[in-house]
């Protein structure tokens, strides 16, 4: 990327694509932007060299801008609603095709074929991590008190639980206490999965164990760094501490966490611990 002047950006909705965009240019890059209508956030445009809004379904005319900038190198950033790619959409004839041509309609399906029809005109979709490899969760302790004997078990419970979970490409954060999952996430996402665990053990209070809720948070199995990273952010510090979660389990490597001063600072005020581990010989 040291020789790329130019990289294109396909900007979906929160804070990942604004911080990407800002490194970008901090770093000397042109950031040519492809905004999705009504998911980007607008906050993106002091960043963006040049910028275009398409509807969700395009493809054909995001490609088209990208090539007309000249950019060869594209980066995927942000999260897209899994409803919309399902319904309330009109593809172009490109990505009906595409749809089309699928064998299921995964999330990881869709962004793998959506990288083939980029790399047919000549435009690599490029690590989600570009420029922001400082930002990647480390192996071991990043914050809070080392975990006792009980709490690595039960994260490495959560750990084959949670990559159960991933492999069906249904989510990838599971709540636990005492070795029991009180809430898997699907589509409604890490903060709500921990919301929903936190209003279970409220009723479950008074069942005997005093033990905090625990978060195990994973990459897929088999990780396609271009798209879909699993990201981690202060305001899931303090979602945890309303829940009653105590203890933040993060795959190293392969989540980015986004805005890493924020969230040391976070886990500071709220006294969580987190924890980076590459495999379940991280929790022995």
């Amino acid at each position: 990327m040291s020789d790329i002047k130019k990289i294109g950006l396909i900007a979906g909705a929160g804070s990942f694509p604004l911080i990407f965009a800002a490194e970008a240019k901090k770093a000397g890059r042109e950031v040519i932007v492809a905004g999705l209508k009504g998911i980007t956030p607008p906050e993106i445009e002091p960043y963006a060299a040049q910028i275009s809004y398409f509807r969700l379904g395009q493809l054909s005319d995001p490609i088209d801008f990208f090539k007309k900038h000249g950019v060869t190198k594209v980066l995927m950033a942000g999260s897209v609603p899994h409803v919309s790619i399902f319904g309330g959409i009109i593809p172009d004839l490109r990505a009906a095709r595409l749809i089309f041509r699928l064998k299921d309609k995964k999330a990881n399906a869709i962004l793998g074929a959506i990288a083939d029809e980029l790399a047919a005109d000549d435009l690599e979709l490029v690590n989600s991590a570009t420029l922001l490899e400082h930002l990647l969760v480390k192996p071991g302790l990043l914050a809070g008190k080392k975990l006792s004997g009980d709490a690595l078990k039960c994260a490495a419970f959560g750990w084959k639980a949670a990559k159960s979970l991933a492999a069906l490409d249904i989510g990838l954060t599971v709540v636990l206490r005492d070795r029991v999952v009180l809430a898997a996430e699907a589509q409604e996402g890490t903060d709500a999965c921990i919301t929903r665990a936190g209003e279970i053990l409220r009723r479950l209070r008074g069942s005997g164990s005093s033990h905090a809720l625990l978060v195990v948070k994973v990459a897929r199995p088999g990780q396609d760094m271009r798209f879909d990273l699993p990201v981690a952010g202060a305001p899931t510090l303090y979602t945890m501490k309303a829940a009653g979660a105590g203890t933040l389990v993060l795959e190293a490597g392969k989540t980015l966490i986004l805005g890493m001063e924020d969230f040391l600072a976070a886990a500071r005020d709220t006294g969580i611990t987190i924890l980076g581990a590459d495999s379940e010989e991280s929790f022995s």
